[in-house]
């Protein structure tokens, strides 16, 4: 009853539809704790930007976290096959074969670099989206951060420290 009245989440988590990798579990949240946006490799298109947009805006959410997660089947697809998705998949391709391209050329696990790419590129693209999270950003009142998942060992790292 008490999140019938409304809803004060602390922060807003854009993550991949994954079903390996929910949000509110992982950081042991109950309702109305968290606000989250769940696509395939955590891709980021208009609606998910104007939802978190939403979020950052009306319900004055400080921290958007951008949750990027090992084998990561949206990335791993990209990675393997090339951004040449069938149906409505190709956008996801599209999004994430820039950080295919990041990726190329890192010493070590190419599909875990572009992974963490993925997640920093998102993280990127929301610090600098016009023209509610970029202002917030600027004055303070909104963080906008990138983390990676371990599914084998339950570990959330922050990314870009």
């Amino acid at each position: 009853m008490e999140v019938a009245r409304g809803q004060k989440p602390f922060a807003a988590v854009l993550g991949c539809s994954d079903s390996r990798v929910p949000s509110e579990i992982i950081f042991d949240c109950g309702l109305g704790d968290l606000f989250i946006v769940r696509t395939a490799g955590h891709v980021l298109e208009s609606v998910v930007c104007g939802s978190l947009e939403y979020g950052a805006a009306y319900l004055e959410i400080p921290l958007i976290l951008v949750l990027g997660h090992s084998q990561c089947g949206a990335v791993t697809s990209v990675v393997e096959g090339g951004a040449e998705l069938p149906g409505e998949m190709r956008s996801l391709g599209v999004y994430i074969k820039s950080a295919l391209d990041h990726a190329q050329g890192q010493p070590g696990d190419l599909p875990a670099n572009t992974i963490r790419c993925n997640t920093e590129l998102t993280v990127e693209d929301l610090q600098q989206s016009e023209p509610f999270l970029h202002e917030l950003v600027e004055a303070g009142r909104l963080m906008i951060v990138g983390a990676y998942y371990d599914l084998e060992t339950g570990e959330v790292t922050l990314l870009g420290e």
